[in-house]
């Protein structure tokens, strides 16, 4: 007998879900009508749950699952998972370290681009014929220069680091707050974040938020001023919506870059109409080469949990 998965989330790799299939009985959650009636004929057989760093997993869930043995999350963030209760459940909770790092520090830098530069909102005016009506050179306003911005980021893990370096190799000066300073790391540590903010003309959100929820705020915007843009790539609480809605149609900060948000796949309406805001579907690891490497992570965390070895990206055994 092939032992019982779980899967809450969808694989967009075909050859990720041929492995699974062959290895596992696959459950796949997200498509059953009766999730309680599976739960009762099922839920004592469910060995491991595969899930996305958003959607996670709850309590209740996994108290319907008595022999549930690993969770392996396919991304990085496991806020959506309460780390403790699997500690006393013994369960094993996984995630993708390190396989998205690169893409998503592309995206991040690709979206504060993009933003400054004004490229969706001038592909827009192309598609639509506006240029071809106007062609003289002020019709467009003129955008930000990137290179040589002052970049603050929240979150020096990886993700944060690799923006770092990303950022530094345009001219960009660098500084970041975390919880503490790190001594491997040259760019000035700010402690604060609304100071963060006051000295920046970008603000990069890579923080995880295990703990935090509304960090950037009304006060924090106000910092970063009529002149700064807010990149988010990180969890879409990480930032109070309405904060940065009102910041934005107010003018109190110039553009945002958003991948992420607190009510997924619900966008504050407002933002949908502004041509200083680029909006993205939380994708920022969804190259194939990245969701490729995190579909291979997760068959390797379920063999190894279900083998009785400690999976090398368990975050609570």
């Amino acid at each position: 007998m092939k032992p019982n998965i779980l899967q809450l989330n969808p694989i967009l790799i075909p050859a990720i879900s041929e492995k699974l299939n062959a290895l596992y009985t696959v459950h796949r959650f997200f498509e059953l009508e009766d999730k309680d009636a599976f739960i009762k004929e099922y839920g004592n057989s469910i060995r491991g749950v595969i899930s996305g760093g958003h959607t996670g997993i709850s309590n209740a869930l996994m108290a319907q699952l008595p022999a549930l043995e690993v969770v392996a999350i396919n991304g990085v963030g496991v806020d959506a998972v309460d780390l403790d209760y699997a500690r006393k459940r013994k369960i094993h909770v996984t995630a993708t370290l390190g396989a998205l790092t690169e893409d998503v520090a592309d995206l991040a830098i690709g979206m504060l681009i993009a933003t400054c530069r004004g490229i969706c909102s001038g592909d827009r005016v192309v598609r639509h014929g506006e240029w071809a009506k106007n062609p003289h050179p002020g019709a467009i306003p003129l955008s930000r220069r990137f290179s040589g911005m002052r970049v603050g980021i929240v979150g020096m893990g990886r993700v944060g680091r690799a923006i770092a370096t990303r950022a530094s190799a345009f001219g960009c000066p660098v500084a970041y707050t975390d919880l503490h300073q790190m001594s491997d790391l040259d760019y000035p540590f700010i402690a604060g974040l609304q100071d963060l903010a006051r000295q920046s003309d970008a603000l990069i959100l890579a923080a995880s938020a295990d703990k935090a929820e509304g960090i950037v705020d009304a006060a924090v915007l106000d910092a970063l001023g009529k002149n700064g843009f807010l990149v988010n790539i990180a969890r879409g609480k990480l930032v109070n919506e309405p904060d940065l809605v009102d910041a934005l149609v107010a003018g109190r900060i110039q553009g945002a870059g958003l991948d992420v948000f607190v009510d997924e796949p619900n966008v504050p309406a407002p933002l949908l109409g502004m041509d200083n805001v680029v909006l993205q579907a939380h994708r920022a690891s969804a190259t194939i080469e990245t969701r490729t490497a995190m579909g291979e992570m997760v068959l390797a965390s379920l063999a190894q949990a279900l083998s009785g070895q400690r999976p090398e990206c368990s975050l609570t055994a």
